[in-house]
């Protein structure tokens, strides 16, 4: 059974740290407080919960909001399995019971989003789901103007330079030099403020016997997400759904160029067949709402009251869903 031990005052403005425990696995989870329509935030890979705070904060003032460290992120644990999609999905539902919110609308960030999807694909009493941005790599046929090979070929290429970074180790005093120097470059150019991401870099890192820092999740348990992510195909799994879905798709590319511009290459392509099959999908199935919005993938923490605005008027404007204290 899980356990939730509250270690401050719930409400909007003081959330609450809990932790949850599932099968011998830890989730650390906030509870933002809040009366209204539940939401539990998921985020992204490589990412926490610190990514949800300023749209938790918004979201909290008509809603009931809690968010979650996905296992083997932030502060939760790593489990003694491989990482994946099935175990998150029971952890997410531990959560949910621990809280009393059983009939929360799962919304998550890429990662996250995906996440959210399934659980309400898995879950019939879910009322809706919102996905962030998780679209995952796609199909080949997906990447429009690019023959297969070459499609195959890039994606390879990417799963291995995402593969090498994952877990990488690092000396402390690496961590000022270059992981905070290299997220204030990208703060700048992405107009977030520096200190947004302060909490999410620390609470992100992990530390090996040696004293050596890494950003979680460790090596082992990244690589098993990483293939998780590239099987999965969402598509199918909207097509089955039956009950409202929010999808936000990222206006803007953010171009990597120099050694990566074959990187920029492979996701312009694939934004346009991804965009097509997206809008061919809604067109077809009236459970399902489109919106883009003008920030890059990284719209969590650039443009985080617009993102609360849009789940605002999904869950206001839905059908089905009813408001929960």
């Amino acid at each position: 059974m899980p356990s939730s031990t509250p270690a401050s005052p719930g409400s909007p403005t003081s959330p609450a740290e809990l932790t949850v425990e599932r099968d011998g696995v830890p989730l650390a989870v906030r509870d933002h407080g809040g009366a209204g329509t539940p939401l539990l935030l998921l985020h992204g890979a490589s990412r926490t919960l610190a990514d949800w705070s300023v749209a938790a904060a918004d979201l909290a003032t008509d809603h009931r909001v809690v968010s979650m460290d996905l296992r083997a992120h932030g502060r939760s644990g790593p489990g003694s399995t491989p990482w994946a999609f099935p175990a998150v999905l029971d952890d997410i539902e531990a959560v949910l019971d621990a809280c009393g919110i059983q009939e929360a609308v799962p919304v998550g960030h890429s990662l996250g989003g995906m996440a959210a999807a399934l659980y309400a694909d898995a879950h019939p009493h879910t009322p809706a789901a919102v996905n962030l941005d998780g679209v995952g790599h796609g199909r080949p046929e997906q990447y429009m103007g690019l023959d297969r090979d070459t499609v195959v070929q890039g994606l390879d290429r990417a799963h291995q330079f995402s593969a090498a970074a994952m877990g990488r180790t690092f000396p402390p005093e690496e961590l000022e030099t270059t992981v905070l120097a290299q997220q204030t470059a990208m703060a700048q150019a992405l107009g977030i403020a520096p200190e947004v991401l302060d909490e999410g870099i620390q609470r992100a890192l992990g530390e090996t016997p040696e004293g050596q820092l890494y950003p979680r999740p460790e090596r082992e348990r990244g690589l098993e997400m990483l293939d998780q992510m590239d099987a999965l195909d969402l598509f199918p799994v909207y097509r089955r759904l039956t009950r409202p879905v929010l999808i936000v798709r990222a206006g803007r590319l953010v171009a990597q160029g120099g050694p990566l511009a074959w990187f920029d290459e492979l996701m312009a392509a694939y934004v346009k067949g991804l965009d097509r099959d997206l809008g061919e999908l809604a067109a077809a199935h009236p459970h399902i709402t489109l919106e883009t919005l003008d920030a890059s993938h990284a719209m969590l923490l650039e443009r985080p009251n617009a993102v609360a605005g849009l789940i605002r008027s999904f869950t206001t404007g839905t059908a089905g869903l009813r408001s929960r204290s």
